[in-house]
């Protein structure tokens, strides 16, 4: 890369040259992004096991939490 000599430029010269750098810089954090979304999107494949159409999930059971928290029908005895 060419050395600039950053104390001989003008305000405006300087300027712009921020303004490029920041523009070349969101260019390659966008292509680099993309790259790895493309690379997401193949190893996704990998991370879920296949579900077999025969069999289906469990319910989810009730934490005692959840149970604990749903009131009880109490029963009032006969005097």
């Amino acid at each position: 890369m060419a050395k600039i000599d950053l104390d001989s430029l003008s305000i405006e010269e300087l300027a712009g040259l921020r303004d490029h750098a920041t523009d070349k810089l969101f260019e390659k954090v966008a292509a680099r992004r993309a790259e790895l979304e493309a690379e997401l999107e193949k190893l996704a494949q990998y991370g879920k096991p296949p579900m077999k159409k025969t069999e289906s999930a469990p319910a989810p059971k009730a934490k005692k939490s959840e149970e604990a928290k749903e009131p009880k029908e109490t029963v009032a005895k006969a005097a």
